[in-house]
């Protein structure tokens, strides 16, 4: 990686303390945003987009990792910027897709009736099926345009697919979160390939996958929410994503300009585990 260990802590707890608090509360809580009939059931754009749209100002600014886009531009495939490990990856993915029916039947916020554990239960079960929709959606897709099935996409396209249903999770038919969550997992695909375009070195593809997918998934809200309409529900993604865009990239900019986000790329070669922490994270020997 290439940032600074402590800027980031800093730019985490100014999204988490100000940055969230502030968005939450235009929804949850009978904000403007509520009066306005705006719905986001457990929060793809007020939680995920959130998180999106500050990684992609802080990637904006953070720039690249050295050697990352050759001279056309073109995104370099070369070992440095493989991931680490994909098992651990994939395990990661795992232990997210689990702790999402939490997250999002939770958010019914009552067990106490027949009616509510019903509920919870549709919330489980659509959960399930559109994060197994994103999976099978980006590994479809990757196989039709590269001629292989990429694993990291397909993990990728299950959380895409999980942010997507986020937003309403309850009411779509089975069918319907299916291609909900088939959608998310298409736009992580393509929406790795336009942040390419643009040379923004989004890492993880948390961008594709949380900001990408939440709007997407937000926006989808009214084809099985008849309570719902597409006017509040845009309202509420541009108006969310401009302030949190906003602000996080002034924060960003502020700390590039004081303390520095970026390590130097001596540090960057030599890893951020052992510049930063002292440690060496992979003990490596050929």
């Amino acid at each position: 990686e290439r940032i600074k260990l402590w800027p980031f802590f800093l730019f985490a707890a100014i999204l988490s303390g100000i940055i969230y608090p502030i968005v939450m509360g235009w929804q949850w809580g009978g904000g403007w945003l509520a009066a306005a009939g705006f719905s986001d059931f457990a929060g793809s754009t007020l939680v995920h987009s959130t998180g999106g749209s500050a990684a992609l100002a802080g990637a904006i600014l953070l720039g690249a990792r050295t050697g990352r886009f050759d001279k056309t531009g073109k995104p370099t495939v070369m070992k440095p910027f493989a991931a680490s490990s994909i098992p651990l990856v994939t395990i990661g993915v795992f232990i997210l897709w689990l702790g999402w029916f939490g997250f999002n039947g939770g958010s019914q916020l009552a067990m106490g009736t027949f009616d509510d554990a019903v509920a919870v239960s549709n919330i489980f079960i659509n959960t399930n099926l559109a994060a197994c929709g994103g999976v099978l959606a980006a590994a479809i897709v990757t196989r039709l345009m590269m001629g292989k099935t990429d694993v990291v996409q397909m993990l990728n396209g299950a959380i895409g697919g999980l942010v997507a249903i986020t937003a309403e999770p309850l009411m779509p038919s089975p069918l319907a979160a299916i291609l909900i969550g088939g959608v998310g997992g298409v736009i992580v695909v393509f929406g790795t390939k336009l942040l390419f375009s643009l040379k923004i070195d989004d890492v993880v593809g948390a961008v594709p996958a949380h900001l990408f997918a939440g709007i997407w998934g937000t926006l989808a809200v009214p084809i099985t929410n008849p309570d719902t309409s597409f006017g509040p529900q845009l309202l509420g993604v541009v108006s969310i994503n401009a302030f949190v865009f906003i602000v996080a990239f002034i924060v960003w900019a502020i700390m590039k300009n004081t303390m520095g986000i970026r390590l130097s790329k001596e540090a960057e070669k030599t890893g951020t585990d052992v510049t930063e922490t002292g440690v060496i994270a992979y003990a490596i020997k050929d």
